[in-house]
């Protein structure tokens, strides 16, 4: 009944935001995630009457770039590129890695192009900041626990280290916990090789220009992986909402991602 009554609510939600201005929507995945991770969400947006693009980042989903060749930079290239094939502002969507990515071309778009910027449960930078160094921050945080399941250890480290791939059964320990055994499938069908290049490379920021765009943050607080919220407290955001769902909200909850990225 108490699920009957959420998904009621969301679907209100839904159906208020309609009545709103429409919205153009870039998604951009995590690591070792692609494009198809958005699939319940951005039919969600698309009938309300917003204009969505979930973007396969080089090497993810659809796009067959090797991966050992992968940088920050083309990651940001092919959002940057997206964004200015599409008409009017957009509103960008950083999910985990994301977060850094949509960060950096933000940063190249301006607030001309970019309304506002959504970080769920994403790396959210400061200028010098890069995914390793906000992990590592959050992990000095942490209580020293050697029997906790880490990325680290859910790791297929490629042979050249340029690389890994996630272990399967612990990606639905640390990401697809409350998932459906069928999306948990359809992940591991899906999971991509992730390069550690654009990991580790720090974002160049300013306040002028990212620091003048809103920023809006979506905690997921069941999340398995890191708990993120110390990130949202370093950077000024609008508002910071709370979801109470694993890392991948847009598998167990989409009816309640989409209809507060619409009233974002």
């Amino acid at each position: 009944m108490k699920k009957l009554l959420l998904i009621l609510a969301c679907l209100n939600s839904l159906c208020f935001a309609k009545q709103q201005s429409s919205q153009t929507y870039l998604l951009v995945h995590g690591a070792w995630h692609g494009a198809w991770c958005w699939n319940k969400v951005a039919p969600l947006l698309a009938a309300q009457g917003h204009k969505v693009v979930a973007i396969d980042l080089p090497s993810h989903g659809a796009d067959a770039t090797p991966p050992d060749d992968i940088t920050l930079d083309r990651y940001v290239s092919k959002v940057v590129d997206v964004a200015h094939q599409t008409e009017g502002k957009v509103v960008l969507v950083g999910h985990s890695m994301g977060g850094v990515v949509i960060a950096q071309a933000a940063e190249q778009l301006g607030a001309q192009k970019v309304s506002k910027l959504v970080f769920l449960d994403a790396f959210l930078p400061k200028n010098g900041d890069s995914v390793s160094s906000l992990a590592q921050l959050i992990e000095e945080t942490l209580p020293k626990d050697t029997s906790r399941i880490t990325v680290g250890k859910a790791l297929i480290v490629a042979p050249n280290r340029k690389t890994s791939s996630f272990k399967p059964d612990l990606a639905d320990v640390l990401f697809y916990h409350d998932c459906t055994h069928k999306d948990r499938q359809f992940a591991h069908q899906n999971l991509s090789r992730q390069a550690f290049a654009p990991l580790g490379t720090p974002v160049s920021l300013t306040d002028a220009v990212y620091g003048n765009i809103p920023k809006y943050y979506i905690l997921c607080t069941e999340s398995k992986d890191l708990d993120k919220t110390l990130l949202p407290t370093r950077v000024k955001c609008e508002r910071v909402y709370r979801l109470k769902s694993s890392h991948s909200p847009f598998f167990s909850m989409p009816l309640e991602l989409a209809a507060l990225l619409q009233q974002i």
